[in-house]
């Protein structure tokens, strides 16, 4: 089968489509006809093995698992002989961090894994480009005990973690305010935050406003220049370890303290995240952002464009039509 392998860290060029076997799903996994893939941060980290700490999980000389690729969109074509909650023919899609595969004709995952049935209705795209984003947001938005009343503010709105989480807490009834590029104002209205800013023409931490949250999905801003627009018990959550992992040092310091807080919320993939936006997608009020396609030969331009920093929600894969 193709697939998108590669044998070293380094820039995008370490990539190429290589012929590979099909892989045979174990007793608690499904075999899934890949129909969509994304590009998204983990993905091109993971190829260039940075930051350095990050080997720990893909491989400290060299990656773990050549055939890259988390989120996925597909079809159940065989199931292994312990999975009851899944059948052949059933349209699927979630994401695999642990052995990632999903740049691929073929993959396996565990059917107990962050892996739901794709809603009526939403295309194999569509349900590739949202399950990262919706994992890693969904942490801070449950984290952050939002409702009405409560108030937001997400910093890098327009990427596929920021859209997720100003619709996750767009849900929850708190004040939205989505802080992006001029060009995605408009989109992030009607993603349903409240509020806007450009951040190029103002830094939203001099306007005086402080918010109940600060997310911060681009890992740019730091506790210390966020900390005095939050609220007192605000919480500031931030995507990225930071240099020399100061915000997880940071998170253990103020974790317990009394007053503004930001806590280091550890992401984990599951199941429950997936059927949520699932469900979401299903009723229409969530709804999948694809800056660009590319074919599956076309991987290595992929990874060049979002390493550009400037992708609008997700880059998309496709591996079938």
């Amino acid at each position: 089968m193709r697939a998108a392998v590669y044998d070293q860290y380094g820039a995008p060029d370490v990539l190429r489509i290589d012929d590979v076997p099909r892989p045979v799903p174990a007793a608690d996994e499904v075999l899934v006809e890949v129909h969509a893939a994304t590009v998204n941060r983990t993905d091109t980290g993971y190829r260039s093995g940075t930051p350095w700490i990050a080997r720990a999980f893909s491989g400290w000389r060299g990656p773990k698992h050549r055939v890259t690729g988390g989120e996925f969109a597909g079809v159940v074509v065989e199931t292994g002989a312990d999975v009851a909650e899944f059948a052949v023919g059933d349209r699927v899609f979630g994401v695999n961090i642990a052995t990632f595969g999903a740049h691929a004709e073929y993959m396996t995952t565990k059917a107990s894994g962050a892996i739901a049935a794709i809603p009526d209705g939403i295309s194999f795209a569509e349900a590739a480009a949202v399950p990262d984003g919706v994992v890693l947001a969904n942490n801070y938005v449950t984290k952050s005990a939002l409702a009405p009343g409560r108030s937001i503010c997400v910093y890098g709105a327009s990427g596929s973690i920021g859209t997720a989480a100003v619709q996750l807490a767009k849900e929850s009834g708190a004040h939205v305010t989505a802080v992006c590029t001029a060009e995605t104002l408009d989109l992030l209205r009607r993603l349903g935050a409240d509020d806007v800013i450009d951040h190029r023409a103002v830094d939203f931490t001099t306007l005086g406003r402080q918010w109940d949250v600060i997310i911060d999905s681009v890992g740019k801003r730091s506790f210390r220049q966020c900390r005095r627009s939050l609220t007192p018990g605000g919480v500031y959550f931030h995507t990225e370890l930071g240099f020399l992992w100061t915000n997880p040092i940071v998170g253990l310091i103020t974790g317990r303290t009394p007053g503004r807080r930001a806590p280091f919320a550890v992401p984990f993939y599951r199941k429950p995240d997936i059927e949520l936006v699932a469900g979401l997608m299903a009723a229409g009020r969530f709804q999948a952002v694809i800056d660009r396609t590319y074919p599956l030969e076309q991987i290595v331009e992929a990874h060049r464009f979002v390493e550009t920093a400037t992708k609008v929600g997700n880059v998309v894969i496709t591996i079938r039509e």
